[in-house]
């Protein structure tokens, strides 16, 4: 009988070093993703900072300077809205690719101007407008992005962590104790014999 009891006793103690381990390790996962959630938001903030955007007028945030995802977010939508304005409300998939020597827009390369010192077609340069918006828009709507990741990541870490600690109290402070078997409860009422 002492050698169950044993076997049961070492399972316990298995357990409870593997349920201090568990914990153990999300506690760490769950600090190191709210670090690098917290690096990850400076970050962005940092980058954006450095390149000294500022609200236009007719923007969500005139005169502010953009160094947070929401505000790059903001002057984004601001940019599209000013190469909409500069193209005549088309899109760089609505303009034909090549001006012709009249100055409209066509896609038929033989129609187009030439350019006199190459001799290729010439570009329509209002197409060039969306290829430097989307490029910009798509560098700010990343760093919204990135700082959205970052505070998904800093969530995730303190949800992590707090159920580390609350797998450890519980661990620690026995609350999934062993229920007694029904010898070691017989046993406790058997009236001791001398």
């Amino acid at each position: 009988m002492e050698a169950h009891e044993k076997g049961v006793a070492m399972k316990r103690k298995l357990f409870e070093y593997g349920g201090i381990a568990a914990s153990c390790v999300l506690i760490c996962i769950g600090a190191g993703a709210i670090g690098l959630g917290a690096w990850g938001i400076n970050e962005v903030r940092d980058n954006l900072a450095q390149e000294n955007i500022v609200g236009t007028p007719d923007s969500s945030i005139p005169g502010q300077k953009v160094d947070t995802g929401s505000e790059a977010r903001a002057f984004a939508t601001t940019m599209r809205h000013h190469a909409l304005e500069a193209t005549d409300g088309r899109t760089y998939a609505e303009m034909g690719r090549f001006v012709d020597p009249q100055g409209k827009e066509t896609n038929d390369e033989a129609a187009a101007a030439k350019d006199p010192k190459t001799g290729q077609p010439v570009a329509n340069g209002a197409r060039n407008i969306w290829v430097t918006e989307t490029a910009l828009a798509g560098a700010l709507n990343m760093a919204f992005l990135g700082e959205r990741v970052a505070l998904f990541g800093i969530v995730m870490g303190a949800a992590l962590l707090l159920t580390g600690i609350g797998f450890l109290v519980l661990t620690l402070g026995g609350a999934v104790q062993h229920a007694p078997s029904v010898r070691e409860t017989v046993r406790r009422t058997e009236p001791a014999t001398s």
